[in-house]
């Protein structure tokens, strides 16, 4: 019998005896605290080995990659390897050269995700509040969601000029209809026996939204912030494909041009390193709502 398994019976034989007592009730509180310590040990038990092998699985990767570009068992010129893109990464980063170009993507990044996000919210909460409109515009998001949104680039960089303007508006039409399609479905699904419950109770129809459907609807708002930081990095890379002459686009589309692949994947790294960090900070706002609405 493994440690777990002894451990584990010896509080069940616990737990047994506890409730056979009737007056053990800080016995009972003394056993559901060594449970609760012993789940928590075996979460962090687990959130340990998941980092391991995620750790494990990364560092293979990139030995191999390593391996392969320098034994010439795939096209160092077309594929290049690590100590390469970091060599590029480290002399741009030292000379100053690569700071502008992050800034500046970096910037319509997060500016395009943020105007997304609220502007498909608020698009879902004026469909919810006003049912009549969300049947007219019902078809109409079907067809924007199906169409190749990124298609629309050279009509908004010619209405708009080359510039920033024009990559956010970009952004934005990546962004913008599947938040508010995914939030708005959400809304629809919130039961339909609770909306009943509290107009019984008199709410208003903006209570009935700030207080059941909205705190109802954090986990797809959750989920769909998520989803827009990938979507918010293809609006701006693409922008910056057709327009930019500065930022992270730019260097690709250069670095292709000149047949430099290093400076191509080193700005592959950098897009997904600053990526990687807007997902975490996402997930730290996810903790706090969730965390604050399981306390009200």
């Amino acid at each position: 019998m493994t440690d777990e398994r002894r451990e584990l019976h010896h509080e069940q034989k616990a737990s047994a005896s506890a409730l056979a007592d009737p007056d053990g009730r800080s016995r009972r509180e003394s056993l559901l605290q060594r449970l609760h310590g012993s789940h928590k040990r075996k979460s962090r038990r687990t959130s340990a080995a998941v980092g391991a092998t995620q750790l494990a699985v990364l560092v293979l990767f990139i030995g191999l990659w390593e391996a392969a570009g320098r034994n010439h068992w795939i096209d160092p010129l077309l594929f290049s390897y690590p100590t390469k893109l970091f060599d590029q990464l480290y002399r741009t980063m030292a000379d100053g050269s690569i700071w502008p170009h992050i800034g500046i993507t970096v910037s319509e990044t997060v500016l395009g995700f943020v105007l997304g996000t609220l502007t498909g919210t608020a698009i879902a909460a004026l469909l919810w509040w006003f049912p009549f409109l969300s049947r007219v515009c019902d078809p109409y998001l079907v067809v924007l969601n199906s169409m190749p949104k990124v298609a629309l680039g050279p009509i908004f960089i010619v209405g708009l000029g080359p510039g920033m303007t024009s990559i956010v508006a970009i952004t934005l039409s990546v962004t913008v209809i599947i938040t508010t399609i995914n939030i708005y479905n959400r809304f629809r699904e919130i039961d339909d026996g609770y909306i009943k419950v509290v107009r019984l109770f008199g709410a208003s129809r903006g209570q009935l939204f700030r207080h059941v459907i909205l705190p109802g609807s954090f986990p797809v708002i959750i989920a769909t912030l998520k989803v827009n930081v990938g979507l918010a990095w293809i609006g701006v890379i693409v922008g910056e494909f057709l327009v930019a002459r500065l930022g992270l686009g730019y260097l690709i589309i250069y670095g292709f041009q000149v047949f430099n692949f290093t400076l191509v994947l080193s700005s592959l790294v950098v897009i997904a390193a600053v990526a990687a960090v807007m997902y975490q900070l996402v997930a730290a706002l996810e903790r706090k709502l969730t965390e604050g609405w399981r306390e009200r």
